[in-house]
């Protein structure tokens, strides 16, 4: 299990040698966002492909792929440059993939769900929506899930379980340890690290960024500090 890529191609070659991984024995599993921001999406996209690995859809996957619509179009002038570059190089068979991604994944035997965001407790998997599967944050006082940090508290530490969720997208909050629900985005693309966990037991591992590839915001950074010094004494690299 592994936490938001967003193109850092370099920092997942270092995690997957890090933890010995064995293509073919191992599986690969990511809270997806593996594209935009990055230096090589396609790089990330194709490597992960190639291992026969599996990810849910993350809000920037489902950027480049709305752009990626609208250019065949002729109507992605509302992207920014660096969506429409990665959506520009994708191959068919790699926007084929990153289309085929679920919203949620189980994984089998562990008794535990992938989500790129977050799920709204006391609604069904099968019925939570797309929307705030891929970009919800935080819980409001009256139970709403909202994509603002401010305007709430973190949906994992309200998450009853008993399925343990894997999620990414939230590098401000950085790396999340509840007792049913693990937040691995530790903010890799703004020179954070790069955050893994292995099953079945449980146990986190990363890897550095080999540096800044889109800055962060103040909160962000203060975020990296902490988890940069909490992450160290957890884990073996």
């Amino acid at each position: 299990m592994i936490g938001d890529l967003h193109g850092c191609l370099e920092e997942l070659h270092a995690l997957l040698e890090a933890v010995a991984f064995r293509p073919g024995e191992d599986t690969l599993v990511s809270v997806g966002d593996l594209v935009n921001k990055g230096p090589d999406s396609v790089g990330v996209v194709r490597l992960v492909r190639s291992l026969g690995g599996r990810a849910v859809l993350g809000n920037h996957d489902d950027l480049v792929l709305r752009c990626g619509a609208a250019r065949r179009d002729g109507a992605d002038d509302a992207f920014s440059d660096s969506v429409r570059r990665v959506a520009k190089r994708l191959a068919d068979d790699d926007v084929a993939w990153l289309e085929s991604l679920p919203l949620t994944l189980a994984l089998e035997g562990q008794h535990a769900l992938v989500v790129h965001a977050g799920l709204v407790p006391g609604v069904p998997v099968s019925s939570q929506s797309r929307e705030h599967v891929i970009t919800m944050r935080s819980l409001r006082s009256d139970g709403s899930p909202t994509k603002r940090i401010e305007d709430g508290v973190p949906w994992a530490s309200l998450w009853p379980g008993p399925e343990l969720v894997l999620f990414g997208h939230d590098a401000v909050r950085g790396l999340q340890r509840w007792p049913y629900a693990i937040g691995l985005d530790t903010g890799c693309v703004y020179g954070g690290r790069l955050t893994g966990m292995i099953f079945p037991e449980r146990r986190l591992v990363s890897v550095p960024a080999r540096r800044v590839w889109s800055e962060p915001g103040k909160s962000v950074a203060k975020t990296q500090a902490r988890d940069d010094k909490r992450l160290r004494k957890l884990t073996d690299t």
